[in-house]
C-alpha cells in the first residue's frame, strides 16, 4: 500500500479553508504531491517554496489547498530550512507528505554544493569526468499537522548513505509493515542512474542494512530506441528520478518514475530532450521485484508524477509540465490487467489544458 493512501485524521485547523483564488495554470509548482485528506475533504498539494507566491524567502516547502482540484487557496509554507542547524544549504526539491504512526512525515530533497563527493571516472563514451558531485539526499521531517511546521528528524545527514548523490526519496511500506525509503541514485554519480531502496527504522530516524538495487535507467529498453548513436553523438547518461509506488488491485506493485528521452548531453553538462512520465511494475508485488518496464505514459516535458484517489473515487495522476516554469496537469488513469497503467483522459476542466 502506498503510504500516501493510508490517510489518517488531521488537526482541526486543517479544515479551515480560506477563499480559493487560484487555478492550476496560475500556480508555479514542480514535482507535485497531493494528499487527499478525507477527514477534512481537502486536497493538499505540496511543492517547493516559491517566494513570489508565499512571501517567504529561502529553501522550503509550500502547500496549496483545494476542495475540488480546480480552485486552490494561495500557498502557505510548511517547512523552511533551519539556518545553521542542518547539513544542507540548497534544494527543497520533490516534497512528499506521508502518514506514518499517527504523524505526518515530509520527505524532501536537499543538497550542499560546498560539500563535494568524489567524481566518478568517465565511461567508454567520455561521460562525465567534469560533472560536479556533492552531498545530496532526502531528509525526513515530522509534524502533527498537514500544515506543519515540519521538523527534521535528523538534521546531521540525509537518510540515504552520505557518500551517495541521491534525490526524490519516497516512503513505501511493504506487506510486512516494514517502512522503506525508495530513491533515485543520480546519473551524475552513476552514469546509468538507478532506483534503490533502503529499510527505515520504525521511527524513520535511521536506516537498517544496506541499500537494495531495484533497477537502472537503461533497463527501460525503449530509451535505447531514442538515444542518438555514439558514433554520431556523445551517448546520453540514463536519468532516473521521481519514484512513487502504488499497489495495483491485483497485488502487483507499480512504480512511477521519470527520465529523459530523445536526448543529448549538452556542452555544459546538462541534459536536453524530452522529459517523460513512465512506470515499472513488480508483478510479484515485492519491492525487490523483479521489475519490468512500461512505455511512457505522458511526454512533452511531463513528469515527476504521483497517483492518488479523488474523493469521488477516480484514480488520478498529477505531474508537472513543462520542465521549466512548470504547472500541474491532472489525468484520470486506470490499471491494466497486468498491473500496468493507462491514461483515460486529461482533466482539462481542472488543469486548464496545455
Amino acid at each position: 500500500m502506498s503510504a500516501a493512501a493510508a490517510l489518517g485524521p488531521s488537526v482541526a485547523h486543517a479544515a479551515e479553508l480560506p477563499e480559493p483564488t487560484l487555478r492550476l495554470p496560475e500556480m508555479p509548482l514542480h514535482d507535485p504531491f497531493i494528499v487527499a485528506d478525507r477527514s477534512t475533504r481537502t486536497y493538499f498539494l505540496y511543492t517547493s517554496n516559491v517566494r513570489s507566491m508565499t512571501g517567504v524567502p529561502g529553501v522550503g516547502t509550500m502547500v496549496y489547498r483545494s476542495r475540488n482540484l480546480r480552485d486552490w487557496v494561495a500557498p502557505s509554507v510548511v517547512f523552511t530550512l533551519p539556518e545553521g542547524e542542518i547539513w544542507a544549504r540548497q534544494g527543497g526539491w520533490a516534497p512528499e507528505v506521508h502518514r506514518w504512526r499517527d504523524r505526518w512525515h515530509l520527505f524532501v530533497t536537499l543538497h550542499n554544493s560546498s560539500r563535494p563527493l568524489p567524481v566518478p571516472p568517465p565511461n567508454q563514451y567520455g561521460i562525465p569526468a567534469q560533472l560536479p558531485n556533492y552531498m545530496r539526499g532526502t531528509i525526513v521531517a515530522s509534524s502533527s499537522s498537514l500544515l506543519g511546521p515540519f521538523v527534521p528528524l535528523d538534521p546531521s545527514r540525509p537518510t540515504p548513505p552520505e557518500s551517495f548523490m541521491t534525490l526524490d526519496g519516497t516512503l513505501h511500506v511493504d506487506r510486512s509493515g516494514q517502512p522503506w525509503m525508495v530513491y533515485a541514485h543520480e546519473w551524475l554519480q552513476k552514469i546509468d542512474g538507478t532506483i534503490e531502496a533502503i529499510r527505515l527504522s520504525p521511527d524513520l530516524t535511521s536506516t537498517e542494512g544496506d541499500p537494495v538495487h531495484l533497477f537502472k535507467g537503461s533497463d527501460a529498453s525503449w530509451i535505447g530506441e531514442e538515444v542518438p548513436a555514439p558514433s554520431t553523438h556523445q551517448l546520453l547518461p540514463y536519468v532516473t528520478d521521481g519514484p512513487q509506488l502504488y499497489r495495483a488491485p491485483g497485488g502487483a506493485l507499480l512504480m512511477l518514475w521519470s527520465t529523459w528521452a530523445k536526448n543529448a548531453l549538452n556542452s555544459d553538462g546538462t541534459v536536453g530532450g524530452d522529459y517523460v512520465q513512465t512506470y515499472a511494475v513488480s508483478r510479484s508485488g515485492r519491492l525487490t521485484g523483479p521489475w519490468s518496464q512500461g512505455r511512457p505514459l505522458v511526454r512533452e516535458g511531463s513528469g515527476h508524477g504521483m497517483l492518488f484517489r479523488s474523493f469521488s473515487g477516480e484514480l488520478m495522476l498529477v505531474l508537472h509540465r513543462p520542465f521549466e516554469n512548470a504547472r500541474g496537469k491532472l489525468y484520470e488513469v486506470a490499471f491494466k490487467h497486468d498491473g500496468g497503467l493507462r491514461i483515460l483522459r486529461q482533466r482539462t476542466d481542472l488543469d486548464g489544458g496545455g
